[in-house]
């Protein structure tokens, strides 16, 4: 096995698997901590809400063994804000992984502004990172999400904007996350992809 897809619960882990096998990935869906410790990469997916996924993750018993990987891991999408200490999303803060500082929020919506933010946008890189290396200045990328971890932030990579700046990717030592989906953003979302095989 080359990656470990961790099951969240999410509905995008179809597509993440297909994504990876056209680039000849042996990868496996599962829930099992062992096999995800042992494996060189892990990615974290998810839709959905945080509370749900976080339910997942600690009924699986998941939750200190993702906060203790060492090699290196993608979030996507839900599972980016996973990764950071808590999200607003719902009638009460819910706590994540608390891997990296700060707390998701609502994108801004007055005006001409939607939620959710659908559809194709171009990312702005404030700091080069591996994930980057077959990627062009202009791409576009697929978004679909309410919440997202709005600038500045520390680990903060890439942003994009609805309404002001948030996080498109970001960083923490050997942890890396797009908001899009990779899965979802044709050529451009595989050549992320494979920068983060060859980290």
């Amino acid at each position: 096995m080359d990656v470990a897809v961790i099951d969240s619960g999410g509905a995008n882990v179809g597509s993440v698997l297909q994504a990876l096998a056209r680039l000849s990935v042996d990868a496996q869906l599962t829930q099992d901590a062992e096999a995800i410790q042992q494996a060189p990469r892990v990615i974290l997916p998810g839709v959905g809400t945080a509370h749900a996924a976080m339910d997942t993750l600690q009924s699986a018993g998941l939750v200190s063994t993702i906060q203790q990987l060492t090699q290196p891991v993608l979030g996507i999408c839900l599972g980016l804000q996973l990764l950071f200490d808590a999200s607003t999303e719902g009638e009460k803060t819910t706590p994540c992984l608390g891997i990296i500082g700060g707390v998701v929020e609502k994108l801004p919506n007055e005006g001409t502004l939607r939620l959710p933010h659908m559809g194709w946008s171009q990312i702005e890189w404030v700091k080069e990172d591996p994930v980057a290396t077959h990627l062009m200045a202009g791409d576009w990328f697929y978004f679909v999400h309410s919440y997202a971890v709005l600038a500045p932030c520390p680990a903060i990579v890439a942003t994009s904007d609805h309404g002001q700046p948030f996080a498109a990717v970001v960083r923490h030592h050997n942890f890396v996350a797009c908001q899009f989906h990779p899965e979802k953003s044709a050529d451009a979302g595989q050549r992320l992809l494979q920068g983060f095989l060859a980290s």
